[in-house]
C-alpha cells in the first residue's frame, strides 16, 4: 500500500475506463490508513468495502493565531465538521475519504458554497480600517483590534467557526443591544437622576453608572469585563450610550441629568422599552412634547406689525419662558432682535420686573425703541444716588435698562433682586468666563434668560459654553466635562452632539433665509500695491520681528504676547508707516487709494461707513479728510453716549458724506441704513466682528444694494490674515453645521504669519 501511495502521490498514473472501479475500491483500501482526496466517489457494491457517506461542513474554520504583538487570521475549512483534514475553501480533491474509528467516510464538497461563504466573511473583513491584507495575510497589528475580527465573524455564525490553535486570547461573551438597557429616573430640583442595567447574560448585569466607566476606558465598541473578556455593544445602544455619557454627568451620588438636555434626549428615553420613572419626570415631559406650534398670541401692546419670521422668534421664546429655560436669539445683524424681545417683554410684563443689559452705546436704543414700539412698558435707569431703591422697588411692567459695567460695580444691588424676564444684548461680551463682568452676570437671578447676539461664537468652542452657563446652568456641565467631552475630542461626532443639545436653544435666521425684499451686498477686496519705499520699511520690520522672536526670553505666555505686538505692528505698517514711526516721511498708498475710492463715491453721491481696527489710523484718515474739505461724522470707544448720538443723527439727516467708526464701537447697535458703501481700511482677525459692523447698512430699512470694500495691502500679513477669514467666516453657523475650527492660534502659528510670503 505504500508503495501505491508513493506512486500515486508522485507520478501521474493513467488508468483505463475499464479499471475506474478497481481504482475506487483501491482507493478505500488505502483510506484505511491515510485520508484520501479525490475527484472519485468510491461505491459500496463491493462487499469487503463499506463507505459511509456524510454530509460536508461547508463553514468557514477562522484559525487566530499569535503575530507579534498582534494577532493573524487564517481560513480553512474542515469539510468532516469535527475531524481533520483541513483544506483551503474551494481548493484541493473534491472528494475526500477516511478512516473513522476502522470505518471509511467519504465526504463530496461543495465548493461553490465553501467559496461563497469565504467571500462573504472576506468582504466584511476587508472593510475593517485596522486590517493588513496583504501577501494573502490576514492580520492585525494590535490584538485588540481583533476585537472587531471577532464581532465580524460573530455576525456570520452561520458561515464560519472561530478557533483558537494556540489558546484564546479574547472573548465577546455577548453582544448588548438597546432592548437589554433598563432605565428608572427619579426627579430632583433642577435635574434628573438617572439609574440603570445592563444584563449581559443570566449571571451577569452591570449599572448604569458603571457601564459610563466601562465605556471610558474601552475599545470602539467592546468594552471589558475583566482580562481577555469582553461584551460587544451594539451600534445603536452604543451611539444612545455616547449620548447619555455626554449629555449627564457621572457624579458619586449617580448620573444626573440636567432638565433641559432631556429635550436633546427625548427620543432615547421614549425608546427605552423598560423605562421606569415618576409623576414630575411624567410631567416634564409632556409639557416639552406638547406641540411646538403652540399659539401664543403676539400682544396687543405692540405698536409694530411684526414679519413672519419675527412671530416665529417671539413665540419661539415665549415657549421656553413658559417652560423657565434659557434661550439665545442669534439672528444675523438687522433681522430685528429688539423689536422681537419687546414683545417678549410685553407678553412677560405681568411676570414681574425685566432686566436688560447692553454696551453703553445702545442704552440710547433700547430706550427710544421701547418708547416707540412698547410705550407700556415703564422703562426704568439708575441714577447716581437712588441705585438700591429703584432696584428694590422694581415691579411688574418695569424694565430697567443698564450697562454692563455698571451691572459689574453695583453687583451685589442686583443679585439680590429676582427678575421675572433677563436679557443680555450683544451677549458676546460675556464671552470669557474669567472676566469680572461675566463672573457678575452668572449670579444673577431670573427666570427666563435670554441671549441676543448675531456672533454666539466668534472665535472657539469655549465661548458656547459660557453662553449657555447664563441662559440654561448646568445644562453643558462643568467646563472641564465640557472640554473633554465637545472640544478635546475635535471631531465632527462630538460637534454633532453639542449641536444636538445646544438646538432646542438657540434660533439663528440669516438675511438671505428670511429677507427677500433685502437689497444685494457686494463684497470687493480691493488689493493695494505698496510703494518700494513701504515694501522695504515692511520687510525691515518683519526681519527684526523675527529676530526679536527668537532671540527672546520668557515663558510661552511672554512670548506669546510679544509675538502678537511685533504682528500688530506689522498690521500697522502695512496701513500707514505713520502708524508705527510718527516721524518718518514715507507716504500711504493706501490712504492714497483709499482718497481716490472716496472721490468716486462722492461723485456719484453715494455715502459710507468707514471701519479701523486703530483709532491712531482713522485720526491719520481725519487729518486727509479735512485737508480735502470732505464732510464727515466720526465716533470710536471714547465717544461719550450723547455725542455717539448725535453724531448718528447727524448722519442719519444727511450731513456728511463718510461716517469714521472704530471697529469694535461700530459693532453695537448702530443703524445707519444712509450708508450703502462700507470702507474696512484693514482686516481684522474675526471676520464675525467685520460682518458686524458691515450691517449697520445692510439691514431692514436700507433700499439701495450695499457695497463692502476691503483694503488689503498686498503680499503683507493682511493677505494671510484675510487667507483665516476663509476657514472663520461662518464660524456660528459651523457650530450649527458641525465644525468649528479654533481660532486660539499657538506660538508657532504666530511666528508663520510673520514668515515670508505674508
Amino acid at each position: 500500500v505504500l508503495e501505491l501511495i508513493s506512486i500515486l502521490t508522485t507520478e501521474r498514473v493513467a488508468v483505463p475506463e475499464e479499471g475506474k472501479d478497481k481504482l475506487v475500491q483501491l482507493l478505500g483500501e488505502i483510506s484505511k490508513h491515510v485520508t484520501v482526496q479525490s475527484d472519485l466517489l468510491t461505491t459500496d457494491t463491493n462487499s469487503n468495502i463499506t463507505v459511509k457517506s456524510v454530509e460536508p461542513d461547508n463553514r468557514i474554520r477562522v484559525q487566530l493565531l499569535p503575530f507579534g504583538d498582534g494577532l493573524k487570521a487564517e481560513l480553512f475549512v474542515k469539510p468532516f465538521r469535527e475531524i481533520p483534514p483541513y483544506a483551503k475553501p474551494g481548493v484541493g480533491g473534491k472528494v475526500l475519504i477516511t478512516n473513522v474509528n476502522g470505518e471509511q467516510w467519504q465526504v463530496k464538497r461543495d465548493f461553490e458554497k465553501e467559496i461563497e461563504f469565504s467571500n462573504a466573511v472576506l468582504n466584511d473583513i476587508q472593510l475593517l480600517e485596522s486590517v493588513d491584507m496583504s501577501d494573502d495575510l490576514i492580520a492585525f497589528d494590535d490584538p485588540m483590534d481583533s476585537l472587531h475580527l471577532l464581532d465580524v465573524l460573530a455576525s456570520h455564525k452561520d458561515k464560519c467557526v472561530i478557533e483558537w490553535p494556540e489558546g484564546e486570547r479574547f472573548k465577546i461573551r455577548s453582544m448588548a443591544g438597546f432592548s437589554d438597557l433598563k432605565m428608572r429616573i427619579k426627579s430632583k430640583t433642577n435635574w434628573f437622576e438617572l439609574e440603570g442595567e445592563l444584563r449581559v447574560d443570566e449571571d451577569t448585569v452591570i449599572s448604569l453608572q458603571q457601564l459610563m466607566s466601562l465605556m471610558k476606558k474601552g475599545h470602539d465598541r467592546f468594552i471589558e469585563l475583566k482580562e481577555g473578556e469582553f461584551i460587544a455593544l451594539s451600534q445603536e445602544l452604543k451611539k444612545r450610550l455616547e449620548e447619555l455619557y455626554s449629555f449627564s454627568t457621572n457624579e458619586k451620588s449617580g448620573l444626573q441629568l440636567n432638565k433641559f438636555a432631556s429635550i436633546a434626549m427625548g427620543d432615547l428615553f421614549d425608546e427605552v422599552a423598560d423605562l421606569k420613572s415618576d409623576k414630575a419626570w411624567k410631567n416634564f415631559r409632556k409639557r416639552i412634547t406638547s406641540p411646538t406650534n403652540l399659539k401664543v398670541e403676539i400682544p396687543n401692546s405692540l405698536h409694530a406689525d411684526l414679519r413672519p419670521y419675527q412671530e416665529d422668534g417671539f413665540r419661539w421664546m415665549s415657549r421656553l419662558a413658559e417652560l423657565e429655560g434659557g434661550a439665545c436669539l442669534a439672528d444675523d445683524m438687522g433681522l430685528g432682535k429688539t423689536i422681537q424681545t419687546l414683545a417678549v417683554l410685553l407678553h412677560r410684563a405681568t411676570e414681574g420686573a425685566a432686566l436688560v443689559v447692553c454696551p453703553v452705546s445702545v442704552i440710547g436704543n433700547w430706550i427710544s425703541e421701547a418708547q416707540r414700539f412698547a410705550p407700556s412698558l415703564n422703562v426704568v435707569m439708575l441714577g447716581n444716588s437712588t441705585r438700591e431703591q429703584t432696584i428694590k422697588e422694581l415691579s411688574a411692567g418695569d424694565v430697567l435698562v443698564t450697562s454692563y459695567g455698571l451691572l459689574q460695580s453695583e453687583e451685589k444691588l442686583f443679585i439680590e433682586k429676582e427678575f421675572a424676564t433677563i436679557v443680555l444684548d450683544e451677549a458676546h461680551i460675556i464671552k470669557n468666563n474669567a472676566t469680572k463682568t461675566s463672573k457678575a452676570i452668572m449670579q444673577l437671578q431670573g427666570k427666563f434668560r435670554l441671549a441676543l447676539t448675531g456672533t454666539p461664537l466668534q472665535n472657539h468652542l469655549g465661548e458656547i459654553w459660557n453662553l449657555f452657563n447664563f441662559i440654561n446652568p448646568g445644562l453643558l456641565g462643568n467646563l472641564n466635562h465640557f472640554t473633554d467631552t465637545f472640544i478635546k475630542p475635535d471631531n465632527d461626532y462630538s460637534r454633532k452632539l453639542l449641536r444636538k443639545l445646544i438646538k432646542p436653544f438657540i434660533l439663528r435666521r440669516t438675511k438671505s433665509a428670511v429677507l427677500d425684499e433685502l437689497p444685494p451686498k457686494t463684497e470687493i477686496v480691493k488689493k493695494v500695491q505698496l510703494s518700494d519705499t513701504e515694501m522695504a520699511f515692511y520687510e525691515a520690520l518683519r526681519r527684526q520681528a523675527l529676530i526679536n522672536l527668537e532671540s527672546g526670553e520668557g515663558n510661552q505666555g511672554t512670548k506669546h504676547l510679544r509675538a502678537l505686538a511685533e504682528i500688530t505692528k506689522l498690521r500697522q505698517a502695512s496701513c500707514n508707516p505713520l502708524l508705527v514711526d510718527p516721524n518718518i516721511d514715507i507716504k500711504s498708498s493706501k490712504l492714497a487709494v483709499f482718497l481716490e475710492i472716496v472721490d468716486e463715491l462722492k461723485e456719484n453721491k453715494h455715502r459710507a461707513l468707514v471701519f479701523s481696527q486703530f483709532v491712531s489710523h482713522l485720526s491719520i484718515v481725519r487729518n486727509a479728510l479735512d485737508e480735502k474739505k470732505i464732510h464727515y461724522q466720526y465716533l470710536d470707544g471714547s465717544s461719550p453716549l450723547p455725542e455717539r448720538e448725535r453724531s448718528v443723527e447727524k448722519f442719519l439727516k444727511g450731513e456728511g458724506d463718510l461716517f469714521l467708526i472704530s471697529l469694535k464701537a461700530g459693532g453695537l447697535g448702530l443703524n445707519l441704513t444712509a450708508a450703502d458703501f462700507v470702507i474696512h481700511l484693514d482686516p481684522w482677525w474675526n471676520p464675525a466682528i467685520e460682518d458686524q459692523a458691515s450691517d449697520r447698512a445692510h439691514r431692514i430699512g436700507q433700499k439701495r444694494p450695499v457695497t463692502i470694500y476691503r483694503l488689503v495691502a498686498e503680499n503683507t500679513i493682511e493677505e494671510k490674515i484675510i487667507q483665516l477669514h476663509n476657514t472663520k467666516r461662518n464660524l456660528a453657523e459651523s457650530l450649527l453645521e458641525g465644525s468649528d475650527q479654533s481660532a486660539k492660534k499657538s506660538l508657532h502659528e504666530l511666528v508663520d504669519l510673520i514668515k515670508k510670503n505674508g
